[in-house]
């Protein structure tokens, strides 16, 4: 299993996270697809609440999910992602996403985008709400993830708002190409670097 061979690979201060994916309104289902990434020795799980239309679908589905990965590993986080261009396809309002993660038991609130079309989260979301998010989120008790084709120009922006956990998989790849490039390591130590250097500036 390939996520069983990056957590082996993995340092152990290295934290590890996996993905259900975009998933539909299937609770039995994504409850299975937890059972069995949790075994894997992960960190993380991430859902992306992708076929519920309503607040009320969205927690149950959620929490069938938190219930089947924290069964397997109690200490496990669940992250649930909602879209910042949800208006395209008719998906959940993403600034419900915090309602939803404290009802259902989860731990981290999360907005992504679902094209990838070169827009990024702050094409779709001005700073200003998702700043709005990030409060909400905290006020709940709850961590924040922050992605969406996000470029490391961004990322000032991001630590500014107090965002947790931020998302850069295609920054991290060559052309910028999280599908298509390859993940390189000097890519990564920009990221690094560029963090470090916000996180200095913001002390």
């Amino acid at each position: 299993c390939i996520i069983q061979k990056i957590v082996r690979a993995a340092p152990k201060s290295v934290l590890v996270s996996c993905t259900l994916g975009d998933a539909p309104n299937l609770p039995g289902t994504l409850a299975l697809a937890a059972t069995g990434a949790s075994s894997l020795g992960v960190d993380y799980v991430k859902v992306g609440l992708f076929g519920v239309k309503t607040v009320e679908d969205a927690v149950f589905l959620l929490t069938q999910i938190v219930k089947a990965a924290k069964a397997v590993n109690p200490k496990i986080k669940v992250a649930a992602a909602g879209y910042a261009d949800a208006q395209k396809f008719d998906a959940l309002n993403p600034l419900l996403i915090p309602e939803v993660v404290a009802k259902a038991c989860a731990d981290i609130a999360m907005i992504d985008t679902y094209q990838k079309n070169g827009k990024t989260l702050i094409d779709y979301l001005p700073v200003t709400t998702l700043e709005a998010f990030v409060k909400d989120a905290h006020g709940l008790g709850l961590e924040v993830a922050l992605a969406g084709s996000l470029h490391q120009q961004d990322l000032a922006a991001l630590y500014g708002l107090g965002t947790d956990i931020a998302g850069f998989r295609g920054a991290a790849c060559t052309g910028n190409d999280r599908n298509g490039g390859t993940l390189k390591r000097d890519l990564v130590a920009d990221l690094v670097k560029a963090l470090k250097q916000v996180q200095a500036k913001r002390a």
